[in-house]
């Protein structure tokens, strides 16, 4: 499949010129039971509630407790990749992947709130990320192009799934052969167990926050 094709689909909005592979990176917080984000998501049923999160997302101070270009660089970006935002919020990492994939690279930012793909698109405007585009998901599926994937990232958003398994799937199917999955998040153990149950394997576990951040690299099965 032709590059220009994966994004004709009316589920994407352009922002800027794209072409090239595709990457994806996934960051995780939760146990993967169906309906297990019904409480996570309690806070983000109504456009008032969405406000308030997108402030706390948007807090200045997040990047010295993030440190989300060392996390990019820990996750392996190179130049040239295409990055799938799962759950992009108000796409506060799209700076970071923008500019690590380069010119040549691509971000897919992905959410399911329309307010929120508004926010993250405008960000992307403002600082002329040209190589950003949207992408509007289900609870069950993020719609990620198949097989186009070199890795997935869902930052602090995967205990807001309310379908794991079918999640996971869908996110496996979008990654090419070898593609990796990225997880960061609060704890590991069962997280790990639990995804590798879904057709992935632990190539990389690391602790890039003391006691606070956890990032697990998993390669598709």
């Amino acid at each position: 499949m032709r590059l220009r094709k994966i994004f004709s689909a009316p589920a994407f909005t352009r922002c800027g010129r794209l072409g090239g592979e595709t990457l994806v990176l996934l960051a995780v917080a939760g146990a993967l039971s169906a309906q297990v984000a019904g409480q996570a998501n309690s806070g983000y049923k109504t456009p008032e509630q969405r406000q308030g999160v997108a402030t706390t997302l948007g807090n200045p101070e997040r990047d010295q407790q993030q440190k989300p270009g060392q996390l990019v660089h820990d996750m392996g970006v190179q130049k040239g990749m295409t990055v799938a935002d799962v759950g992009t919020g108000i796409g506060y990492m799209l700076p970071f992947l923008s500019r690590a994939v380069g010119p040549d690279g691509h971000v897919i930012a992905e959410d399911l709130f329309d307010d929120f793909l508004a926010a993250a698109r405008d960000r992307a405007e403002n600082q002329k990320l040209t190589n950003v585009a949207f992408v509007k998901g289900t609870e069950t599926d993020p719609n990620l192009p198949e097989g186009q994937m070199d890795e997935v990232l869902v930052l602090d958003a995967y205990h807001h799934f309310d379908y794991p398994e079918k999640m996971l799937a869908a996110i496996h199917k979008s990654l090419k052969d070898g593609g990796k999955l990225v997880v960061v998040r609060l704890d590991m153990p069962d997280a790990i167990k639990e995804i590798e149950a879904n057709h992935f394997h632990l190539v990389m576990e690391k602790e890039t926050i003391r006691n606070s951040q956890y990032m697990l690299v998993l390669e598709k099965s």
